[in-house]
């Protein structure tokens, strides 16, 4: 039987990972309520889903309080989080895997209800998102605010954010951290030109659309290392409001800056799996993210959307990408790795459960027999 590419040792930084099935950051929003601090049941979701020599890049969670856009969605900002994560982290470490946390600002998808005194969200410019939100205040949904644009002067406090973040994820027992530049979120919306109306050093050309990422990524890396820092991207993504009209110049030049810092690894989202969190997507007629920036990182490159165990195996086997980012059946198989390896069918998930509640469709999912 032949050797499977995704089955063979990779090494992301110090770690050298005993298989390129990796579990991509995935929101659930099951944080205790009232301090946003990961509990035993979010320590017991990820136990089960840890592999000896795998790697989980835990979910998104918010460097400050005004970086929050969902209820219930776990933070890395107050002792009582590193605290959390701390059992997280213990628990994945204990079944021999290795766990990065995802540092998270949602910048404009928030609504003044999640913020601190009831304020408006913070964005690079007063852009509101063309769309309705859930907020804790309300059963029926909300159209989103305009955000309020951040001043020049206030960008190093949020660039400061992400770094204190990372040194509480250290804090916190895990293994690196990831920063996430994808989605709609605060820092694609300083890279995106119809998020990012700035006339200041952080507007206007693209090097300057992307200065608000290189920052919050050297931060992390004067706090890890670059190589214990990932980056997550999406270039042809639509999430949240976001999507470049041309894509490409933004992207190449991003990933060109990028490039030589020595990161862990470059972390893509396929394009057909924008959005994928709250609806099924159109998989045909879009982009490959993976083969269109392959020829343009020389690091270790990571993609997640919509794979498939055969299209795993081939886009590694291919050499398109070096590890595979499963989410959804990562949800509903927490044996993903040992089924994909020995064939065994993947149990399908139930979309209905994917955010908020408790066991049901979080820690009660089975593993498949011996």
């Amino acid at each position: 039987m032949p050797t499977s590419s995704l089955f063979s040792p990779l090494q992301i930084g110090p770690y050298r990972l005993a298989h390129r099935v990796l579990m991509a950051p995935l929101t659930r929003m099951r944080a205790e309520q009232a301090s946003f601090a990961p509990r035993p049941l979010n320590a017991e979701y990820y136990r089960q889903r840890a592999s000896r020599g795998g790697l989980i890049i835990a979910e998104a969670s918010p460097v400050a309080a005004t970086g929050r856009g969902n209820p219930a969605t776990p933070g890395i900002y107050s002792e009582e989080q590193i605290a959390g994560w701390r059992k997280v982290t213990d628990a994945v470490h204990a079944e021999g895997g290795l766990i990065f946390l995802q540092l998270w600002h949602v910048g404009r998808v928030s609504h003044s209800s999640l913020q601190p005194g009831g304020v408006l969200p913070v964005a690079p410019s007063a852009v509101a998102i063309d769309g309705v939100t859930m907020t804790p205040a309300s059963s029926t949904p909300q159209r989103y605010e305009t955000p309020r644009a951040l001043e020049t002067a206030e960008i190093p406090g949020v660039v400061e954010a992400f770094r204190q973040g990372a040194r509480n994820a250290l804090a916190a027992g895990f293994d690196g951290v990831e920063i996430h530049g994808a989605n709609g979120y605060l820092v694609e919306q300083f890279l995106q030109s119809h998020t990012n109306l700035r006339t200041d050093q952080y507007g206007g050309s693209i090097a300057n659309r992307t200065r608000f990422l290189l920052e919050v990524t050297n931060a992390a890396i004067e706090v890890w290392g670059a190589d214990r820092v990932g980056v997550r991207l999406s270039p042809y993504g639509v999430a949240n409001g976001s999507g470049e009209a041309e894509p490409m110049p933004l992207y190449d030049y991003a990933v060109g800056a990028l490039d030589p810092l020595g990161l862990a690894y470059l972390h893509l989202l396929e394009p057909r799996s924008s959005g994928a969190g709250r609806a099924e997507v159109n998989h045909t007629n879009v982009p490959s993210a993976m083969e269109l920036f392959r020829p343009k990182w020389r690091g270790v490159l990571v993609t997640a959307g919509g794979f498939t165990a055969d299209s795993a195996e081939a886009a590694v086997a291919e050499g398109h990408a070096d590890a595979i980012a499963f989410g959804r059946f990562f949800i509903s198989n927490p044996d993903l790795p040992r089924r994909i390896q020995r064939k065994i069918p993947f149990t399908p998930y139930n979309r209905a459960t994917f955010y908020g509640g408790e066991e049901a469709g979080y820690t009660d999912y089975p593993v498949a027999a011996e």
